[in-house]
């Protein structure tokens, strides 16, 4: 997976908003108006996910391209590797996992206006 994949997979999703927070060397995805995915542009070969603490600490040992998430809060994010062995449904099903934490915080009613933008 490139950035330019990894961007268009993230913007597809619902609710998903695209921007430049943290200066513009690191592009950030949002839903809802919070963070699940960041990536740095100067070496786009990483980005940090949000991941459940568990499920975090079984893919740093189980895979050399997860670590502990960089600049971030190391029990809940990841900084994944995508220039390795994991394949890119394996990068996707961790993007995903992160979307769904993001998603499942917002409020009720938010959840359910951007459920009704899809349709």
């Amino acid at each position: 997976m490139n950035i330019e994949v990894l961007r268009e997979y993230c913007i597809d999703k619902p609710g998903v908003t695209e921007g430049f927070p943290f200066g513009e060397d690191t592009l950030v995805f949002k839903v809802g108006g919070k963070l699940f995915l960041l990536i740095g542009l100067a070496e786009a070969n990483r980005f940090n996910v949000k991941c459940d603490p568990e499920w975090a600490v079984e893919l740093r040992e189980r895979h050399n391209e997860v670590k502990p998430g960089y600049h971030m809060n190391k029990i809940h994010w990841n900084t994944v590797y995508m220039d390795g062995a994991l394949t890119e449904n394996q990068l996707r099903e961790m993007i995903d996992h992160s979307y769904n934490l993001v998603f499942k915080s917002l409020s009720k009613i938010l959840q359910a206006e951007i459920s009704a933008n899809q349709q």
